[in-house]
């Protein structure tokens, strides 16, 4: 599958060309099975004449190497011999998978980036930042580049599927304001719900493409669900997992309400802030939710205008979402299935696409009258109001107070209607989100 990292890769592998001194070690976050490792042992493959693969979590035996000395001169003929070739600068890429399983491996980026900068080295953690917000280890602060990952979005989907062309065209569609043809409109709207039920985790995608049916995305969904609750178990005390658990639990019904701030009372009775902050910060920081939170004012600098006690919370993957809330595939496919919920997938679905597109992504309210879904920034710097609808009735006058207020350029609305800019919205269908 084609992924928008190896761009970002190869980036970081051309820093440096030559003296090799601009080049840190790369670091990846990403939650568990959204394709970390094969992105990095791809980009070997095809990047680099040789790769030395060191996976922590399975191989536990090479942590006692990285014990005593971690300097580079001495880690290197330790991985030349554990990988069976020599690492040559720049012809060999040198990966550490699941880096949380050692420390001192994490430690050892370090004195790549000092000692060794003319040495390719990449590593990933699927629960690394949950590891270093605990404080278990000690952070090369400044010594390494890090990227994050995320599940397919839909461009990668429809990538996936052969449809490289289709994508540019609704690139151009989104960029000039130009309706798509009707016939592929509603073709594409159609993809956009499959990609409801599958999601943007690899395995389900790659199920989907080579059998055609959706029949089995939920089995291989609720497999990293399971995962993920696995973690919690394995990475957190009984007490904290019991309250991690619980959290996650609830996330369906956060979303499904028609306010959909987060609510604690909603995890249990008696549930507070002080009691269950850790745990969904757990979750945030270990990539299974997204974090979404309310401002105050729509005017720049945005993460100044936090109101620190609002926000909301979207599942990573939109399929996992509906996984989770226990929605049957035909439902999605004949639409048989209550209103709000529609909505709710909807704006996880954009929330989705908005942070896969490297955005921070808030919300506006004002005294419960009149709320917009998104705020974001867009590449010139311009605050930009994003209404999510999750069909083509599009009335609302949210983005018109939140427009008139703070005097923004233009809004953009997200539906199930074709392109098109009017009254200063800009209209993006849904399958488009990756657009924006």
């Amino acid at each position: 599958m084609k992924r928008k990292i190896m761009d970002d890769l190869m980036d970081w592998k051309e820093k440096g060309a030559g003296s090799g001194t601009n080049r840190l070690p790369l670091l990846i976050y990403g939650a568990r099975q959204v394709g970390k490792t094969y992105a990095m042992r791809e980009f070997g493959r095809s990047c680099y004449k040789n790769q030395i693969y060191i996976n922590f979590e399975r191989m536990e035996t090479i942590a006692a190497y990285f014990d005593g000395d971690i300097s580079p001169k001495t880690l290197i003929p330790v991985l030349e011999a554990v990988g069976g070739s020599k690492i040559i600068p720049g012809e060999t890429l040198i990966i550490f998978d699941e880096i949380q399983s050692c420390e001192r491996a994490l430690t050892s980026l370090k004195y790549f980036a000092e000692e060794a900068p003319e040495q390719h080295v990449i590593a990933a953690g699927s629960l690394l930042g949950v590891a270093l917000n605990r404080g278990k280890y000690s952070f090369p602060v400044g010594k390494v580049k890090i990227l994050n990952m995320y599940p397919l979005d839909m461009e990668e989907y429809l990538w996936a599927q052969g449809e490289e062309l289709l994508t540019k065209e609704i690139r151009n569609c989104y960029e000039n304001n130009h309706p798509m043809p009707t016939l592929l409109h509603e073709d594409l709207l159609n993809k956009y719900t499959h990609y409801l039920i599958t999601g943007g985790m690899p395995a389900v995608v790659k199920d989907y493409i080579e059998n055609r049916s959706v029949n089995s995305s939920t089995e291989l969904q609720e497999d990293v669900l399971n995962s993920y609750i696995a973690d919690m178990t394995k990475y957190t005390t009984s007490g904290e997992n019991m309250r991690i658990k619980s959290s996650y639990d609830s996330m369906p019904a956060q979303l499904a309400k028609e306010n959909k701030k987060f609510q604690y009372k909603l995890i249990r009775k008696g549930a507070t802030a002080n009691l269950f902050g850790e745990a969904i910060e757990w979750l945030i920081t270990a990539g299974i939710v997204l974090k979404c939170s309310k401002v105050n004012s729509g005017l720049a600098p945005l993460e100044v205008q936090k109101d620190l006690s609002s926000f909301k919370l979207y599942m990573s993957d939109v399929g996992l979402y509906r996984a989770k809330a226990k929605l049957l595939p035909e439902e999605i496919l004949l639409g048989n299935f209550d209103s709000s919920f529609k909505g709710a997938m909807a704006e996880n679905y954009v929330a989705q696409s908005l942070v896969a597109n490297k955005h921070t992504i808030y919300y506006w309210e004002s005294n419960s009258q009149a709320e917009v879904d998104f705020v974001i920034r867009d590449r010139s710097g311009k605050v930009i109001p994003v209404e999510v609808k999750y069909n083509d009735n599009v009335r609302s006058k949210s983005l018109s107070v939140f427009c008139k207020r703070y005097e923004s350029e233009y809004a953009i609305r997200v539906s199930a209607k074709n392109f098109g800019f009017e009254n200063d919205i800009k209209s993006v269908p849904l399958y488009a989100t990756y657009c924006i």
